[in-house]
């Protein structure tokens, strides 16, 4: 690939650059996986991602099966996360360790939203820049999915004039999927977690996915998970029936 080649393609001048030209210069970026097919949406798009307009588009509701997964996991701090991180539903054992979702307005009810915005989460995350980048570089690679999202272009702009971090990493440009993990947690009932998370997604749509959290059996984190867990049952449940989206 020339000089002039490339200079025309980052500048929109070359039409329709193959596959492979794309490989190939994701190879000479050292571009990861999730980089990668990000580069291949940007230059070729889907054409439904360019033709339907987001008006159109039906409210996000819960997927029945994730729904009934989301209610037997009672052990387990669990939650489906939709388009934009928008949190569909929880259960009580991550009302334990997030706090009640059900407090906020549904509008509020937004992964990134909440660790920019919301003070409490520098302090429940012990790695809360760490949770914060992963969030930045999942939203561009939603961004990449949904380039004409108007909700997605909103939530952007607010978390760019209300976050210095937020303005900062994005235009970083990041491009992370979120996948699996550790986190670790600093909860004001029962103190440190270490918490493994892993994302399950319908392979008919990726745009939900459940998100789920368990410490490791026998550590010191799984014994706290049960203190808070133990707790939490006094609690009242996180969402009334006619709240939930179906």
């Amino acid at each position: 690939m020339s000089v002039d080649y490339y200079t025309r393609m980052e500048q929109g001048r070359v039409p329709n650059p193959s596959g492979a030209v794309l490989d190939a210069l994701a190879r000479a970026l050292r571009l990861d996986g999730d980089a990668t097919r990000h580069l291949h949406r940007l230059v070729r798009p889907q054409p439904a991602a360019r033709h339907v307009p987001q008006s159109q588009a039906r409210p996000q509701g819960v997927r029945p099966m994730l729904q009934r997964l989301l209610d037997d996991l009672v052990d387990m701090p669990a939650m489906v996360m939709g388009r934009r991180m928008d949190i569909l539903a929880w259960n009580t054992a991550a009302v334990a360790l997030f706090g009640d979702y059900a407090d906020l307005d549904p509008a509020e009810r937004n992964i990134a939203r909440i660790t920019f915005l919301d003070e409490t989460s520098r302090e429940l995350y012990a790695d809360w820049d760490s949770c914060a980048r992963e969030n930045v570089a999942y939203l561009h690679m939603d961004a990449g999915r949904h380039p004409e999202d108007p909700r997605l272009a909103s939530l952007i702009g607010e978390l760019s004039m209300k976050s210095e971090d937020f303005r900062r990493w994005w235009a970083e440009h990041p491009v992370q999927d979120k996948t699996s993990g550790t986190k670790r947690f600093h909860h004001p009932v029962v103190g440190d977690l270490q918490l493994a998370y892993e994302t399950l997604r319908p392979t008919d749509d990726p745009d939900q996915a459940l998100i789920t959290y368990g410490a490791e059996p026998g550590s010191p984190s799984h014994d706290a998970l049960r203190m808070l867990l133990a707790w939490a049952t006094e609690a009242p449940s996180p969402m009334p029936a006619d709240d939930r989206a179906r």
